[in-house]
């Protein structure tokens, strides 16, 4: 006698075999996470204790001193650290007006961004949490204080827990001004079955370009589209007062500066420092933020070694070579720059933001490795407003060319701002698009 699943059809029981083979990675998942708490919890530990300020482990735990309230909606807008908080406050801005009766819970996994929130988002939220952590029962205590209508996930933070528990109280769950990097698909493509799984709890992939679709569409999410990348409308959201901004850093209104922007390791300082050092023009002023707060003692101490002399803006100085050691200021400071300079690229590691100095008409030098923001640096390439230098001595080369041609500026800083303008409104369709989930 034949068995039941015998007698279904073919297309039901392939439904099944699929279901059931998602059903075992999920229940693998989370054996794993558990199995490898004695490796992930010490690592987090130790990371954690290396940063200034420390983060709410009552709140990583998922006890949120969030009162549950008759009749509240709620949206969840989760955003890992400094880089994604910044690029979620044009989102923010406008979220309220398309959902004036909803709170919005804004979570962070960093305490740079939590204080990076604080500071830019201060009024764009109602809650500000920390990201608990992937363990079920922890999200799970979590979803039940905020119990959300929709957790929107800033770019490329997929928790295979946050997303279930999110399904498991009724959420829609969205992914928004989504990337997949270069670096990160092939990582994710060789454990694809398990993004297969974890993808069935994500009901809309809101990605920034066609390439970022067509990988996360690979990896097995189902609604796909193409919004693009809100960072295009973070420029349009601050304006700044250069002269003041100068006179404030101590610096002349003619004193020609090089903002160097998110430095991300050792080697792109060393980099960059030698680059200073052999366009050896001490006239020039060098505004200098590395990525990292906790790299900038030893930032400081290379630059004194080379030049010197260094200043902190930490402790209110002034002075030739300014380390920005403070949250959230080098999107406005690229305003004073004469010529912006963006880590990330000269080492392999992605790359970081260059929509923030060319939002405010700079032109910008940065390393050729720039996966991460691959559709932007492209766009400036082929508007003739990309500098790309691969090492000290190209670096130094296109920054003198730079200084020394007013009009080269110029041309490329237009250019830049164009690019920039041309690629606006996303925020505002990711907007409509955590409304629509609403209703």
């Amino acid at each position: 006698m034949r068995g039941q699943a015998d007698c279904l059809p073919s297309r039901s029981f392939s439904e099944h075999q699929r279901r059931l083979g998602a059903d075992v990675v999920e229940a693998l998942g989370h054996l794993l996470l558990t199995l490898l708490a004695p490796i992930w919890v010490p690592w987090m530990l130790l990371r954690a204790r290396s940063r200034e300020e420390k983060p709410s482990w009552k709140e990583r735990q998922g006890e949120f001193d969030i009162a549950p309230k008759k009749g509240a909606r709620r949206v969840w807008i989760h955003a890992v650290s400094v880089g994604e908080v910044v690029a979620s406050l044009p989102i923010l801005t406008h979220l309220r007006t398309f959902l004036p009766n909803h709170e919005v819970v804004l979570s962070v996994t960093t305490s740079s961004g939590h204080r990076t929130a604080r500071e830019k988002a201060a009024g764009l939220y109602d809650h500000l949490v920390y990201f608990p952590i992937d363990v079920a029962r922890f999200q799970l205590a979590a979803m039940t204080r905020v119990r959300p209508e929709v957790v929107a996930i800033m770019e490329t933070e997929l928790w295979f827990n946050f997303l279930w528990a999110a399904k498991a109280m009724g959420a829609t769950t969205l992914l928004v001004n989504g990337r997949i990097s270069d670096r990160s698909f092939p990582r994710a493509w060789r454990i694809r079955f398990f993004y297969r799984s974890m993808l069935r709890y994500l009901d809309r992939a809101l990605m920034q370009t066609g390439l970022d679709a067509d990988r996360i569409r690979a990896l097995g999410a189902t609604h796909v589209e193409v919004l693009g990348n809100c960072k295009f409308d973070e420029g349009a959201f601050e304006e700044v007062d250069a002269a003041a901004l100068r006179s404030e850093l101590g610096i002349g209104i003619d004193e020609p500066v090089i903002v160097v922007g998110s430095t991300r390791s050792e080697e792109e300082e060393a980099l960059v420092i030698e680059a200073i050092s052999l366009l050896d023009r001490p006239s020039v002023r060098i505004v200098h933020a590395p990525r990292h707060l906790e790299r900038a003692d030893a930032l400081a101490a290379a630059v004194a070694a080379r030049f010197g002399t260094v200043s902190r803006r930490s402790r209110g100085e002034t002075g030739r070579y300014l380390i920005l050691d403070t949250y959230g200021e080098l999107g406005r400071v690229y305003a004073v720059a004469d010529v912006a300079v963006v880590g990330g690229g000269f080492s392999n590691l992605g790359g970081q933001n260059i929509i923030q100095p060319r939002a405010h008409g700079k032109p910008v030098v940065h390393g050729p490795n720039m996966q991460n923001f691959a559709f932007a640096a492209r766009a400036a390439d082929q508007a003739g407003a990309a500098v790309v230098a691969s090492t000290a001595e190209d670096l130094a080369t296109a920054l003198g060319n730079l200084l020394d041609d007013p009009a080269e500026r110029e041309r490329r800083g237009r250019a830049a701002k164009e690019v920039v303008a041309e690629h606006r409104g996303a925020a505002l369709r990711y907007d409509e698009a955590i409304a629509a989930a609403c209703r």
